[in-house]
């Protein structure tokens, strides 16, 4: 520490070096290069292209990217579901079904833009003449997006999808599905319920898969005093595709009314 006497007080403040709007000080200021020579010099190890900060550069484009991707879909309506669903499994002509229906009403169909009930999603919208997106996620294990994505966006980072999502969605479906469907089927539920989005619809497509579920919000978190009963109206259960589409056209008109 420096010990400059200042109006006969000792200035405690240990030394420093600024790096840009950085404040760097003890051991941590004793940098052998600058920003500009780390810029500037190509040689080295590669290792800066994992630090933080250049995640931040990579996060930003990432949103740039999807955001200009999405712009100009028409109203749209998000579908998840199990990647694990084979075409032969009755769930995947569903999707497929769902999918048309979603196009002949109006609608793009968003979703993770995988296999299983994603493809068929995909598959039925755009067979239907619909505009059929898919929203990749890069995994560990290969994946990439199904043949029928017309509009498809590959992400790193699952915050960044999450956020395309929500915004270019009118609502949510969810066909039976793991830990990503209730993943995103609890992260809509919490931004409905908090009014970080309105009119929002959240489907849950397949009473006898979804029934447990619904029933365990009901019987143990509600009556719990965990949530409230309009809470648990955020939630529209169904097995009938017309049905569906209605809470989501309905919905979608009175988010038009209101703006």
């Amino acid at each position: 520490m420096t010990e400059e006497k200042k109006n006969g007080a000792v200035d405690e403040r240990p030394t420093e070096k600024q790096r840009g709007p950085v404040v760097l000080r003890r051991d941590r200021k004793d940098e052998l290069t600058t920003t500009d020579q780390r810029l500037l010099d190509s040689r080295g190890p590669s290792d800066w292209v994992h630090t933080d900060p250049w995640r931040v550069l990579r996060i930003q484009a990432e949103f740039v990217e999807g955001f200009g991707a999405l712009a100009e879909v028409p109203s749209a309506v998000t579908v998840f579901g199990s990647a694990r669903t084979g075409r032969d499994h009755p769930e995947y002509q569903l999707g497929r079904d769902l999918g048309a229906a979603l196009a002949e009403a109006g609608f793009a169909a968003i979703t993770g833009g995988g296999p299983g009930a994603m493809e068929a999603v995909n598959r039925g919208c755009s067979e239907a003449g619909g505009f059929s997106i898919g929203l990749g996620i890069e995994l560990p294990f290969e994946q990439g997006l199904n043949p029928w994505v017309d509009l498809g966006v590959n992400f790193r980072y699952f915050f960044v999808r999450k956020t395309m999502f929500i915004k270019y969605s009118q609502a949510f479906i969810c066909l039976p599905g793991g830990f990503g469907t209730l993943d995103e089927l609890f992260e809509a539920l919490t931004l409905v319920q908090t009014k970080k989005v309105t009119k929002f619809p959240v489907v849950l497509f397949g009473t006898q898969y979804w029934q447990g579920l619904y029933d365990w919000i009901q019987n143990s978190v509600l009556e719990g005093g965990k949530v409230g009963e309009k809470d648990l109206a955020l939630l529209h259960l169904t097995d009938d595709i017309d049905d569906a589409v209605r809470v989501v056209k309905d919905a979608h008109k009175a988010w038009a009314d209101a703006h």
